[in-house]
């Protein structure tokens, strides 16, 4: 398996394989490929933090990091929203969507980023360091479970003063 960024002839494809892989997902609204897409159009999209997993030629996963802020009234903090993570059906189970977190969380802290911020299920997350974001004093603009408002430090420290509501 290979793990490399998402390439522009691929996007459609990617869509494709959101979407289906959603469909099979404990949780889903059905707009996930949507979502990838608008924020593949925004402002905080990071080529090289999008990336796929590759095998023998066949597209198996994807995963997203994007910009988004951390806001308190006039302040703001850059931190990286992770989402959506999709493994197709016939890969899952097989530490594809862990490589490409693992992946990305490293890339992520070379190119300088102090955090990464998720809705998800703290089981699977936790793993990757993820904490309930409410520890830090970050909150999630619309109801969630506080427990699957989830923030991850890529180096100690790296949230000290930061707190406020991510809205993305």
């Amino acid at each position: 398996m290979t793990i490399r960024p998402e390439r522009p002839d691929e996007y459609d494809a990617i869509y494709e394989l959101i979407r289906v892989a959603f469909q099979t997902a404990q949780r889903s609204d059905g707009t996930e490929q949507d979502y990838a897409n608008a924020l593949r159009a925004g402002k905080g999209y990071i080529p090289e933090l999008a990336l796929v997993a590759e095998q023998d030629g066949e597209l198996i996963g994807h995963v997203m990091f994007t910009r988004v802020q951390v806001k308190d009234g006039a302040q703001s903090h850059d931190i990286l929203l992770v989402a959506p993570v999709s493994v197709v059906l016939a890969h899952r189970g097989q530490g594809v969507g862990s490589a490409l977190m693992r992946h990305g969380l490293r890339r992520a802290k070379e190119m300088g980023f102090g955090a990464a911020f998720l809705l998800g299920n703290p089981a699977y997350y936790g793993r990757f360091g993820f904490v309930t974001s409410s520890g830090f004093g970050i909150r999630y603009v619309h109801d969630v479970p506080a427990e699957n408002v989830m923030v991850c430090e890529l180096y100690p420290g790296a949230l000290a003063g930061v707190h406020g509501v991510v809205d993305c």
